[in-house]
């Protein structure tokens, strides 16, 4: 039965808000972005059209590259340490459920707190080299040194305190997916004589796939978003390693006041953004075929 041209009409006014929305807070600021990232401007005086120089800077300026590895292993670490704690505590979970509410409340709790309170709790108890945790084992039983102040490691403490605050989500939202696992499969599952992992590799997984999938993309984007712990904790430094696209697009607008190079690096994280937003709408589709 085909719709009535009045159900079309119907349906069109209540998209309509929602897509006057978008078009308000997405696609104008993203074409104006774009636009800004083709001039030479300092955010005061009058915008000069330079073409795509700007992008042509990025792409011969080391510390850009410095900062996309720096982005791409952020990338890496959250798309396997806080996926894979998520899934095995979801998992866990599952076979508590009576416990179930309490944890998740635990869990979330450091994702819901204010990335500031969040940084302020780590900082001062943990990190801190007089009076935290830390600077008490480096006095009183080996020398740690001071992790935020090394280029080596001060890149995955931040990346630490952020999946500290952030994997408890993640593990939420899988363990609601996993709650929607069909009992006649569990059951036959449990029949045949299979074990823990087995169903889970078997029967919970697949069912969860398109979850999964959905967060990866999440954590995807979001990983080339990041910027309040890593400006909250290292600003970028020490020696740029910790520098990630975020930082890098406020320290060109607010530092050197170079604001198209900044909207042009937003266009390049936009980018990303894009692609796999794009590379879920692909996996999807294929996993419904």
């Amino acid at each position: 039965m085909r719709a009535s041209p009045r159900h079309h009409s119907s349906l069109f006014w209540f998209c309509l808000p929602a897509l006057l929305l978008s078009v308000s807070v997405i696609a104008l600021p993203a074409i104006a972005t774009y636009a800004m990232s083709l001039t030479d401007w300092d955010g005061v005086s009058e915008p000069w059209y330079i073409g795509f120089e700007n992008y042509q800077d990025l792409f011969a300026d080391r510390a850009f590259w410095s900062t996309m590895v720096n982005n791409g292993c952020w990338l890496i670490i959250f798309l396997t340490i806080p996926m894979a704690l998520a899934l095995f505590v979801s998992a866990l979970l599952t076979t508590r459920r009576r416990a179930a509410a309490v944890y998740q409340a635990i869990f979330l709790l450091p994702f819901v707190i204010s990335p500031v309170a969040n940084v302020g709790i780590w900082m001062n108890v943990i990190l801190d080299n007089n009076a935290g945790l830390l600077g008490w084992i480096d006095r009183n039983i080996t020398p740690v040194g001071y992790p935020l102040g090394d280029p080596d490691t001060a890149l995955y403490t931040v990346a630490a305190v952020n999946i500290w605050s952030f994997w408890g989500y993640l593990a939420v939202i899988l363990f609601a997916a996993m709650r929607q696992t069909p009992e006649d499969q569990l059951e036959a599952a449990y029949l045949e004589g299979a074990n823990g992992w087995q169903i889970f590799r078997e029967v919970t997984l697949p069912n969860i796939l398109p979850t999964v999938a959905l967060l990866l993309a999440l954590v995807t984007i979001l990983s080339f978003l990041n910027f309040d712990y890593v400006f909250l904790m290292t600003g970028g430094g020490p020696a740029g390693s910790t520098e990630m696209l975020s930082t890098l697009a406020y320290g060109f607008a607010f530092r050197t006041f170079e604001v198209g190079k900044a909207a042009a690096v937003a266009v390049v994280m936009s980018g990303f953004g894009i692609l796999a937003s794009f590379a879920y709408i692909f996996v999807s589709r294929e996993a419904l075929k």
